[in-house]
Parts: structure tokens; sequence; C-alpha cells
């Protein structure tokens, strides 16, 4: 768990804007250290090598760590490998929203999460990732298609018959975590200012 944690305080955005001369997108544009203020403030390469970064991070906790034998040190035989990789991805994601490296000011954990997904559950990325796009083309909202895409995780498992607990718990967990990163997101949206993806977002008013 630990190791998970440090592996999600390297966060893509300050690694790609260290490469890229000292950028730091905390200071720019909405101040998240996330793929879409990457993109709206660096471009689509800058935000495209973040991303890399923040999914593979997620993965490598989910899908590697956890069986991961360190020297003459091994996973616990007595410790129920689901929770372990359960445990680990939770870890990745408070890792990339409190990095121990960066001041603890990282970015809001749903990229990091699609890797911890595509780590334990690829099959339900297609659904996730298609309630996303849905709701960026009905409302133009990045951050409710976040919150909304989290939360279709664990009703997928529900609808899905008999999910595991440990998952199911990720799952829960996780989609609350996100929402609660995505608080300034809801009260923007309540007052009016929140920022649109107008690119995607096809309901618009013409």
């Amino acid at each position: 768990m630990l190791l998970a944690y440090l592996l999600g305080s390297l966060l893509g955005s300050l690694i790609v804007g260290r490469l890229r001369g000292g950028v730091d997108i905390r200071t720019m544009g909405s101040g998240n250290a996330g793929g879409t203020n990457a993109l709206r403030t660096q471009g689509v390469g800058f935000a495209a090598a973040v991303m890399l970064i923040d999914v593979g991070k997620g993965w490598l906790a989910a899908a590697w760590l956890p069986y991961w034998s360190i020297g003459s040190a091994s996973p616990d035989g007595g410790l129920s490998q689901a929770w372990l990789v359960t445990a680990c991805g939770a870890a990745v994601t408070i890792g990339h929203v409190y990095p121990v490296w960066y001041g603890f000011r990282g970015g809001k954990g749903a990229a990091t999460l699609i890797g911890v997904l595509a780590g334990v559950r690829p099959d339900a990325l297609l659904p996730v990732l298609g309630v996303w796009l849905a709701v960026v083309m009905l409302t133009g909202f990045v951050g409710l298609a976040t919150m909304l895409a989290g939360l279709a995780f664990p009703a997928y498992l529900v609808l899905e018959g008999g999910p595991d607990a440990a998952l199911l718990t990720l799952g829960c967990a996780m989609a609350l975590f996100v929402v609660f990163t995505h608080r300034s997101n809801i009260q923007r949206m309540l007052v009016g200012t929140e920022n649109r993806a107008r690119r995607l977002w096809l309901l618009r008013p013409r």
C-alpha cells in the first residue's frame, strides 16, 4: 500500500512539466494538476503524456504491484488477494490527489482510477467511458461526466450480478472520493461558472 501511494504521488503533469522547462500547471487555468487542465493550458501532446503516466501508474498499482515479490518478501499468502488489490488501487489514487512529493497538491484522481479499472476489470471500461462521453455530449461538463462515470462502475458491478465484495467496496469508495475531489466543480455548476467542453458538447444551444 505504501509503494502504491508513493507511485501515485508521481504526478504526470509535473513530471512532464519539469521536462518541458519547469512548467507547473497548478499555477495555470483551473490550478488542477490533472489531464483536463493540462489539455486546456498546454495542448494535446502535453496532455497525452500526462494521461499516459497517470493512467499507467494506476494500472501498475492494481495489476502488478500486489503480486510483486520484493527480495525475500512476497505477498502474504494469508491475505486476500482481492482486498490487497483493492487497497493498492485506493492508495495509488489517494497518492495522486495528495502527493507527498509535491506538497500534497495533486489532481482529482480520475485518470489514475481509469488505470486501476483497466488493471482489475477492463471489461468495465467501455460502459464507464460510455457514460462519461454521453454526459459530456449532453451537458458539456467534464467534471459532472467524471463523477457519473465513477458512479457507473459500482452500478455496473451490481447490474452484472454477484459482485466481488472487495471490488464493489473499491468502486463505491472511489466513486465517493471522486465526487469529493470534484466538489469545486459542483460549486461552480451550482453558481453557473463551470467551464464546458464546447467541442464535445453536441447539444449546446445554437
